[in-house]
């Protein structure tokens, strides 16, 4: 892990640099991908037996976080590239071995069941449409959920991957935070999916597929908690990042319309920046918590309870909610000039708050779930 931790925490300057570029155009910069390929970031949920590295999910979430210090975009990018590369490992070795093959993959994914598939000889006719498909526009695979009728009439939901060469991508990513991420609309018609690359909800949320070899000791994680949990490091990775861009600039900023010649000087400025570093803290804090926890359990090749999933829910949730306090405190106290389109920190802040808005990761819509399995109530939810 160091050497991928190390090679990326190089690039978290040019990744910053980048980072108006990728607003601008919609898409992170063919640079941003080179330089991660190169430095292993697509390969780290890779089984070694394919030529990948396998890190544990702790690894993983420190070189993701190091990604957003650069670039926010990038690194939710990054996090959907390589949490829906591990959720490969839940599909026959078949799938695998063609999606694993050069040992690094970029695998985006449609969570929400919006494309229907029909049962044909020997697969699946796939049809719809997926928006809010991030990384689409770089990615080699796509993961699509879709809804399926089942043989008592009732309805299903499975999982197929497709070859992002056999979708169209919509040009209809124009939004005001998480630009980058080109997180455009994808569309299949009547594309034509191999039993093998499809698996059930069921299968995908509980043991995996049949015909798969067991995942590698201590990498069976739970697979909501573990997409939630490599989410969250964008967030806290964000929020470290501008903080670090606050400080760069504050040294000899005046305070207009004052007497005070220095920024550092006022106890408000100070009284701010210590509250933000430490909810940053909290937040970091808070997500050791629950990825020791999530490790622990699979090292002891176990599932996590339902009351543990909730809390992973509610505790990443409020490590979100941690990161995004301490980047508001910082914009109360940023000035005007830190508007300003070459300035990294707006893009920070918005991308930040507009990534809170995300369904799984909402603070509010987290907690509730949490706090009902708390007050000894159903948490109504499959999301766990």
């Amino acid at each position: 892990m160091s050497d991928v931790l190390d090679a990326v925490r190089q690039l978290v300057p040019v990744l910053r640099e980048n980072g108006k570029e990728a607003e601008q155009r919609r898409w992170i910069p063919d640079e941003n991908v080179d330089l991660l390929d190169k430095a292993g970031v697509f390969a780290m949920a890779v089984p070694k037996r394919f030529g990948g590295l396998d890190l544990p999910v702790a690894e993983q979430i420190a070189v993701l976080t190091e990604i957003a210090r650069g670039c926010g975009s990038t690194s939710w990018t990054a996090v959907a590239w390589v949490s829906s590369a591990w959720m490969v490992t839940l599909y026959p070795d078949r799938a695998q071995e063609e999606l694993f093959a050069n040992g690094s993959v970029r695998v985006s994914g449609g969570f929400t069941p919006t494309g229907r598939a029909t049962p044909v000889d020997g697969g699946y006719t796939l049809n719809g449409s997926w928006r809010f498909n991030t990384g689409c526009r770089g990615a080699d695979w796509d993961l699509l959920a879709a809804a399926i009728e089942l043989p008592d009439g009732s309805e299903g939901e499975v999982f197929a991957l497709v070859p992002m060469s056999d979708l169209t991508i919509a040009d209809d990513w124009h939004v005001s935070g998480a630009s980058g991420t080109g997180s455009s609309t994808t569309t299949a018609t009547d594309v034509f999916v191999p039993a093998h690359r499809v698996v059930t909800a069921e299968e995908a949320l509980v043991e995996g597929a049949e015909g798969r070899t067991p995942t590698a000791h201590g990498r069976a994680y739970s697979l909501i908690s573990y997409v939630v949990a490599e989410s969250v490091a964008a967030y806290v990775g964000m929020a470290k990042g501008a903080l670090e861009v606050f400080l760069e600039r504050l040294p000899g900023r005046g305070l207009a319309y004052t007497s005070w010649t220095d920024q550092r000087e006022h106890p408000l400025t100070q009284h701010k920046v210590a509250l933000a570093a430490n909810k940053i803290a909290a937040a970091e804090a808070l997500s050791a918590a629950y990825v020791e926890l999530l490790q622990r359990r699979a090292d002891a090749g176990e599932q996590p309870t339902t009351e543990e999933k909730a809390a992973v829910r509610g505790q990443a949730g409020t490590a979100i909610l941690l990161a995004k306090e301490a980047v508001e405190l910082l914009q109360t106290i940023a000035g005007a000039s830190a508007l300003s389109t070459s300035a990294p920190f707006q893009r920070y802040h918005r991308d930040l708050l507009g990534l809170t808005t995300h369904g799984l990761m909402s603070p509010d819509m987290s907690l509730e779930v949490h706090g009902r399995v708390l007050v000894g109530l159903d948490p109504q939810s499959v999301f766990l």
